[in-house]
């Protein structure tokens, strides 16, 4: 396996990172695992419908409408290849879950399917569910919807308690529901206990791993979903995303050469089958990893590799996020303050990535004491959380705060207000810590908890700084920024 990844890594580095191609213009990846969804659709049909879902479940969505789009040209009776089509339009671990581009589109296959009438009381309901999604979304908060999809998925995984796709669709949309407020992290339990003796009995479906995976993304259960982790990319290694989802336990986990290996891979699986934003997610978790092992010459090769792209679609969250957020943590990671100051955020980009670029901007002002200028920044990042506010995005709005805070607490420090740095640093690791990161990010640039350790430090608190340093570490177990500055509190304070 060493030699695998050492050829993966040379694709890498030496193969030009090319703008792709529009990802439904490829072929669908094959070894996806195995998926049995019964449907009343001719045979030949159903082998088709088959390997839409299980498309599905690796979420290669441009491929699964390919493949469902043939359902209905096999079997023009097949109300639940329209189900299907639609299916793929509703990302629902994806921001935004719905795009506004495509809800027609989904709306006019759900009436479709239902014009043709499901041939089975369970296909209705699943038509039926998922009608709920697109029902009046100009004037129904899509928050609502999605509870009532749950609702649904509920009834009807108690009505077909033998059906395993009920079960996982179930699962997923408890998932999609699932409060980054909620530290008990109950529907991600739900989901969990739904899918742990599912993978049992069917040890190679691909969604069952794949949500395990999803549901124990966070701290508290992420040893839980380690085998997960281990069996997803074996059970379906032609999907980009499979090879890459592993990496999201490797990733709370620390366990950075596993988490190289997973995005080596899906990264170049990705470029082979021109799936850029599927692609770019995978690098920016490639260069997370290697800036946490010490790697910093290798994250600087696939930094280089996004300086060279273009036409990038700056209107995609998932790609525009992680072409922002790699140069970023480059710098910021590495103390280069003068390339953090120097960040653009991309024309185009949603705002909560904006804000990122302008932290970073901020971040590097304060730390070359440039104080005036950050405030221009610091009010700016108000700008923005006030425009998410408004929007009804309160997630990414808190998440902006807690940036604008680091930003004003480093400027207290370098203007000799250290009881304010401290005060403003606190609030924001506080805040930071009540509230889970999304799918898209491997998590903060640097955690505001680790920075109160270095905030501490610097202020010659060794003892407090330590304390600081662990419980980052206990968040995020082998940050190297945190497990440096544990290293060097622990000889401060020892040497006092």
């Amino acid at each position: 396996m060493p030699g695998l990844w050492r050829i993966l890594l040379t694709l890498l580095l030496v193969v030009p990172f090319s703008p792709a191609q529009e990802t439904h213009s490829h072929p669908a990846p094959e070894k996806l695992g195995k998926v049995s969804f019964p449907v009343s659709c001719t045979p030949a049909a159903q082998a088709e419908f088959n390997k839409g879902v299980a498309l599905l479940h690796s979420f290669a969505y441009a491929a699964a409408e390919n493949t469902f789009q043939k359902v209905a040209e096999l079997d023009h009776r097949c109300a639940m290849a329209h189900w299907g089509v639609a299916m793929t339009h509703f990302h629902q671990l994806w921001e935004p879950p719905l795009s506004p581009a495509t809800i027609s589109i989904a709306q006019s296959e759900l009436q479709r399917a239902r014009q043709l009438g499901a041939g089975s009381e369970r296909e209705r309901q699943f038509i039926h569910a998922l009608g709920l999604i697109y029902q009046d979304p100009a004037t129904v908060l899509y928050r609502t919807r999605a509870l009532r999809y749950e609702q649904a998925m509920s009834d009807i995984a108690s009505a077909n308690k033998q059906d395993v796709e009920a079960q996982v669709f179930y699962a997923l949309a408890l998932l999609a529901n699932a409060s980054p407020a909620d530290k008990t992290h109950a529907k991600q339990k739900q989901a969990v206990n739904l899918l742990e003796p599912l993978d049992r009995t069917y040890p190679e479906h691909p969604g069952i791993p794949h949500y395990l995976i999803h549901a124990c993304d966070n701290a508290e259960l992420a040893p839980k979903g380690l085998p997960a982790a281990r069996a997803y990319s074996q059970i379906a290694p032609a999907a980009p995303h499979a090879l890459h989802m592993p990496s999201h336990i490797f990733t709370r986990l620390g366990l950075w050469d596993d988490s190289i290996a997973s995005n080596l891979a899906a990264s170049e699986a990705a470029r082979q089958q021109g799936d850029t934003a599927e692609e770019l997610h995978a690098m920016d978790y490639l260069v997370y990893a290697y800036l946490q092992g010490g790697r910093d010459t290798y994250a600087a090769h696939v930094i280089q590799q996004l300086k060279g792209t273009s036409k990038l679609n700056a209107g995609d969250f998932k790609t525009t996020y992680a072409s922002t957020a790699m140069p970023i943590r480059y710098a910021v990671e590495r103390g280069q303050w003068n390339d953090a100051a120097a960040i653009v955020p991309s024309a185009g980009a949603p705002p909560h990535v904006v804000a990122i670029a302008v932290w970073s901007r901020g971040m590097g002002l304060t730390h070359t004491g440039r104080e005036s200028e950050a405030r221009a920044e610091i009010d700016r990042l108000r700008q923005i959380e006030e425009q998410l506010r408004t929007s009804g995005n309160d997630y990414w709005a808190t998440q902006v705060d807690i940036l604008r805070r680091e930003v004003m607490a480093w400027s207290a420090q370098a203007s000799g207000k250290p009881d304010e740095a401290v005060a403003l640093m606190r609030a924001s690791a506080d805040a930071e810590d009540a509230i889970e990161k999304l799918p898209v990010t491997p998590g903060p640039i640097i955690p505001a908890r680790e920075q109160l350790g270095s905030l501490l430090l610097e202020q010659n608190h060794p003892a407090l700084a330590l304390n600081e340093f662990q419980t980052a570490l206990a968040n995020a177990p082998g940050r190297r920024g945190a497990l440096q500055g544990a290293a060097r509190a622990g000889q401060l304070f020892t040497s006092k």
